[in-house]
C-alpha cells in the first residue's frame, strides 16, 4: 500500500500562487505515475497533471498548461505542484494519486490505486 498526504492549499487571490505538496510512504516503489486532480462542487473529478516517475516527463489538462507545474523529489518521496497565475476557477479540492502503471490515459481517474485526502484551494477575485 501506498499513503498520500497533500498539504499546501489554501485561500489567495486571483493572480496569485500556492505550492501543494504531496508526500508518499509506504511501498513508493510500486508507484509509476504520479498525478493531480482536482473536484469543483458539483462538478466531477478532472485531470490537472501528471509525471511518469521513471523519466520524468510531465502532462497537463489545457486548462493548466503554461501556469502549473508538475515535479518529483525522489529522495523526500514528495511531488509538488506549483501553480502561478491562479483564476477562480481554480477553486477546488486539490488531490494527488498514484497509479502502478504508466498507461497513455494518464488522465483518467480509474488509472490510479492511491489517493490522497484532498487539500482545498480557494482563489478569490
Amino acid at each position: 500500500q501506498v499513503q498520500l498526504v497533500e498539504s499546501g492549499g489554501g485561500l489567495v487571490q486571483a493572480g496569485g500562487s500556492l505550492r501543494l505538496s504531496c508526500a508518499a510512504s509506504g511501498r513508493t516503489f510500486s508507484t509509476a505515475t504520479m498525478g493531480w486532480f482536482r473536484q469543483a462542487p458539483g462538478k466531477e473529478r478532472e485531470f490537472v497533471a501528471g509525471i511518469r516517475l521513471s523519466d520524468g516527463r510531465t502532462y497537463y489538462a489545457d486548462s493548466t498548461k503554461g501556469r502549473f507545474t508538475i515535479s518529483r523529489d525522489n529522495a523526500k518521496n514528495t511531488v509538488y505542484l506549483q501553480m502561478n497565475s491562479l483564476k477562480p476557477e481554480d477553486t477546488a479540492v486539490y488531490y494527488c494519486a498514484g497509479a502502478r502503471y504508466w498507461s497513455t490515459s494518464y488522465y483518467v481517474t480509474d488509472q490510479y490505486r492511491y489517493w490522497g485526502q484532498g487539500t482545498q484551494v480557494t482563489v478569490s477575485s
